[in-house]
């Protein structure tokens, strides 16, 4: 070991503060003992029960049954879901800072003589930088009416002045504002009647706990979350308030609002706080991450860290290779990067190290794979939940075009680290047991066979038994899946439990992958009836998680006595039964305590979604980024993968996927319409999501790079470099499916899918070893350039050929029904349309928009069909008779013309497919090219390819 290598390494973290690192960030730092310890993990656990609750079919009985009304509509049970996360909020994260000297009283009057400077600031600043109709003129409104502001003014400003930072007890304004926090989050629970009974006309005691409210929300963000979320959500309330201000361009001030307008809309209705983030947090995002807390205190992650070095660890770079499949297992059962290089990097990074990796490489590598854990079907981040009801799909459909883009990464990354030790010509760790490679290929397709068999013959036979019982089909189900927990439990009593093994021990013995799969086969039955649920019954996200996670339910209660009894230990039953209670709990609290912050930060991102429903700075937006982009998409894509990563920085995944997809989603559709490219919604969606992922390893705050650093004892911002260059390739993969959605399986059947899976397969390799300078042998300039060419025509074909031949012909006015009513289903058309624009009638706009055609029918009819526009031939022209109907296709764009006006909306251009060569073509010169440098290669290797 190098001396530069020592000194990294004194400077890793030990367990104990790496655990401490995973909880300041994921759980919450404080850790109180005795009683009162017992009492917040008694909150927690009861959290937890009332999510199982209110996901199960339980209250739908009970209320039809016994008659209780006990069936909770959604806005009650978000408020009830965000009243338990205020209260742990402000009991597990201390407040930030260093700890606070003096009494209490000297604080608070400390923290009011501070709060009377700034409000006197504040209007001193008001004045001289805002007119009577701007800041002044609204200061002005507020202080005409203090009894609404003035009580959360001055908790916020007592909040930041008296906070005492204390992690190994709850300080009394802690347990004060978490008491204040839970009674504000349960207000629309608790006077739910009330408010629904006087709708938009809040009275005082409204208005006053909606302020209170939402300064508690902010400062339950900055201690969970850090500074940034909450400096977001304020700059947006200061435009709610303020937007007419000079301080904001002028292309997005608006009139502002009242004090009245602003709170009933952000903490009254269901518009801010309490809106669709907060509901899918409260309805799907909780009971995955319970389940995947359940998985790892039943074992789940330890049997996939010893899987993956038992299938892995004994090739060149094997850890490496091991810590990416072991980090996207470990994805199943942790939706935090931050926790995922902790759990897996513990054991990897320093076996990683020990066959040649540096510090700052192996930290990259673990930072790679956790964070695309991310991204990884079936569970993915708790913002894959909210593209369900922002976009509009099932979790199912979400779940399809997700996969292709994580596999091909994934795949990836095990290439580039398989690159990474050949250039540094790495060992590998010896294999345990050591079969010919005959029998290893016999055995790898047996094994592959089988589970292709085993699927098969699970889905037939479940739907066999679902024809022969119909309704009652859940019951020989249940005996069945019983039946084989018994049998996977006998097969895994057959050996010891996995215990994790010493990574810096001198000799690592790499396990047996035969003795390792039997020992947690059982794992995988929660996991194969959350994936039927979702993809195959199309139940939804919190129904299919919620028989999951009973089944974990049922496995970490019986597990331990079960394998007691098979072993012939029953004098141990008793015990183990015990230690399976005590798991069951642990994970509940777990599961609750990482709830937290993905609460809050819903809850607070809800301030983001109302500032633009409540303003309509959406449109706004969409306007001024068209301006500043010249209607260029490529910048727009550039401009929304900047503003994810920046945000991103401070950000949690879930609240920048919010933040952004809200204010760009839309504006990257509408460009794309007008530039004639159809972009789905969930494809720029998915580009915000893998954008926000990104900002956890860009440095120079990226939380991933941090902890992998803190783990390897590497240099943060170098290991954050490193790990932004080994992802490269989740940096480029949303771009392409933007321009090339085939990558998402939109529209495609399965032997395309397999074909797209291939090719884009191939693609990604040639690109990984394009960016790591290593193919064959390491490359020269203008190798890495040839194959970075090879990679983007094999992933985008159709670039080369619209250069050589034109997509669409133009066709004139009098042919275009004729023209259209001949093309095939999948064709799309383009059609330029002028005329008055809507809020200015003497000026002529002009737009074009892309369409899918659609089924046959006659020219005219299809093509209204498409574009929901009924259109004739007038003097030579194709006028459009009518506006559309609500509904239509491209329906935001209609409403920028007047279709009412003297000056008619004409259609002045009309573009049809054109027949032309196959894309495909372009493949031949492109693997040409890669046969030329595999060719030069080969005479340089010094060491095998693989």
């Amino acid at each position: 070991m190098s001396d530069s290598q020592g000194n990294a390494a004194s400077k890793a973290l030990s367990d104990e503060e790496l655990a401490d690192l995973v909880a300041s960030t994921d759980t919450g730092a404080r850790g109180v003992s005795g009683s009162i310890g017992v009492l917040l993990a008694a909150v927690a656990f009861v959290w937890s029960l009332f999510q199982l609750w209110i996901a199960s079919p339980l209250p739908f009985l009970a209320q039809s049954g016994l008659g209780l009304p006990v069936v909770l509509n959604n806005t009650e049970t978000r408020s009830i879901h965000l009243a338990f996360a205020l209260f742990l909020a402000f009991t597990a994260f201390p407040a930030p800072g260093k700890p606070r000297a003096g009494s209490l009283m000297q604080r608070l009057a400390s923290g009011l003589i501070v709060g009377l400077a700034l409000i006197l600031l504040g209007l001193l600043m008001a004045g001289l930088l805002g007119s009577e109709a701007s800041i002044g003129g609204a200061l002005a409104g507020l202080v005409s009416e203090p009894r609404y502001f003035a009580p959360a003014l001055a908790l916020l400003l007592v909040c930041l002045a008296t906070a005492e930072k204390a992690r190994d007890r709850v300080p009394l304004l802690d347990w004060v504002l978490a008491l204040g926090g839970a009674f504000c989050g349960a207000y629309l629970y608790l006077f739910y009647a009330a408010l629904t009974g006087r709708p938009g006309l809040p009275t005082w005691y409204d208005l006053t706990i909606a302020g209170i409210g939402l300064v508690m929300l902010l400062e339950a963000t900055r201690r969970s979350l850090g500074p940034p979320l909450m400096i977001v959500a304020l700059v947006f309330l200061a435009y709610v308030f303020f937007g007419n201000s000079p301080v904001f361009p002028e292309v997005i001030q608006w009139k502002g609002a009242s004090v009245e307008r602003a709170m009933s809309h952000m903490y009254l209705t269901t518009e801010g706080v309490f809106g669709v983030a907060l509901g899918v947090s409260s309805s799907f995002v909780f009971l995955f991450v319970l389940f995947g807390s359940l998985l790892d205190k039943g074992g789940a992650g330890n049997y996939f860290i010893k899987l993956a070095f038992a299938l892995l660890g004994h090739l060149r770079g094997g850890p490496a290779k091991a810590a990416v499949l072991a980090s996207a297992m470990t994805g199943l059962i942790s939706g935090s990067s931050i926790a995922n290089v902790v759990t897996t990097g513990t054991f990897t990074i320093p076996l990683m190290r020990r066959v040649g990796f540096t510090p700052e490489r192996a930290g990259a590598v673990e930072v790679g794979s956790s964070v695309n854990g991310q991204i990884m079907p079936p569970v993915m981040g708790a913002a894959a939940f909210l593209m369900v009801e922002y976009v509009g799909i099932s979790y199912a459909e979400v779940v399809k075009h997700a996969f292709l883009p994580a596999a091909i990464s994934y795949i990836a990354l095990l290439y580039l680290v398989h690159l990474e030790a050949l250039k540094q010509q790495m060992q590998a760790l010896p294999k345990s047991v050591v079969h010919p490679l005959k029998a290893q290929l016999l055995r790898t397709g047996i094994i592959v066979s089988s589970i292709f068999i085993l699927a098969g013959v699970t889905y037939y036979g479940l739907r066999g038994i679902q024809a022969l019982v119909g309704d009652v089909a859940w019951l020989p189900v249940v005996l069945i899946l019983g039946a084989i927990y018994l049998g996977l439990i006998w097969l895994a009593a057959r050996d010891p439990d996995l215990q994790m093994d010493d990574p810096d021990a001198k000799v690592v013995k790499l396990p047996v992958a035969g003795e390792v799969v039997r020992t947690g086969l059982y794992y995988l039955l929660p996991i194969v009836v959350l994936v039927w649920f979702l993809m195959v019954e199309l139940k939804s996200p919190g129904l299919s998680a919620f028989w999951a996670t009973t089944l974990m339910i049922v496995i970490l209660l019986t597990q331990r006595p079960l394998k007691a009894f098979f072993r012939g230990t029953g004098s141990e039953i008793a015990q183990q039964s015990l230690q399976g209670v005590g798991d069951l709990v642990a994970g509940m609290i777990a599961g609750a305590r990482n709830m937290i912050g993905i609460a809050v930060a819903t809850a607070a991102a809800g301030i983001i979604v109302g500032t633009v429903t409540l303003t309509g700075i959406g449109q706004v937006m969409a306007e001024f980024v068209e301006f500043i982009s010249g209607g260029s998409l490529m910048l727009i894509l550039v401009f929304t993968a900047l503003i994810s990563l920046i945000l991103g920085m401070g950000l949690p995944t879930t609240a920048n996927y919010i933040v952004v997809s809200s204010l760009m989603a839309p504006v990257v559709v509408e460009l794309g319409a007008a530039n004639g490219l159809i972009v789905p919604l969930i494809a720029v969606h998915l580009f915000v999501f893998y954008y926000g992922i990104m900002a956890d390893v860009t440095p120079p705050v990226g939380l991933a790079s941090f902890a992998a650093a803190a783990v390897s004892g590497g240099d943060p911002i170098r290991t954050g470099f490193t790990a932004f260059f080994y992802s490269l390739r989740t940096v480029i993969l949303p771009f392409l499916f933007i321009f090339n959605t085939d990558l998402l399986l939109i529209d495609v059947d399965l032997t395309g899918a397999i074909l797209i899976f291939i090719k884009a397969t191939i693609a990604m390799l040639i690109f990984a070893a394009a960016t790591q300078g290593y193919f064959f042998a390491r490359s020269r300039i203008w190798e890495s350039a040839v194959l970075l060419l090879v990679a983007f025509t094999l992933f985008r074909p159709g670039y080369w050929l619209d250069q050589v031949q034109p997509p669409f012909d133009a066709i004139p006015a009098a042919q275009v029904f004729d023209a259209i009513e001949s093309k095939p289903e999948e064709a799309q058309i383009r059609l330029r349309l002028e005329g008055p624009d809507f809020q200015n009638f003497d000026e002529i706009r002009s737009l074009t928009l892309a369409f899918d055609i659609g089924p046959p029918d006659g020219g005219a009819a299809r093509l209204e069909a498409a574009t929901g526009l009924a259109l004739a031939l007038e003097d030579g022209q194709l006028i459009a008779l009518d506006e559309p109907l609500p509904g239509a296709p491209n329906e935001a764009q209609w409403r920028e013309f007047d279709f009412y006006g003297d000056t008619p909306v004409t259609v002045t251009e009309v573009l049809v497919p054109a027949e032309r060569l196959p894309k495909e073509v372009f493949y031949i010169p492109a693997l040409l090219l890669l046969v030329l440098v595999i060719l030069v290669q080969r005479r340089r290797a010094t060491v095998p390819a693989f």
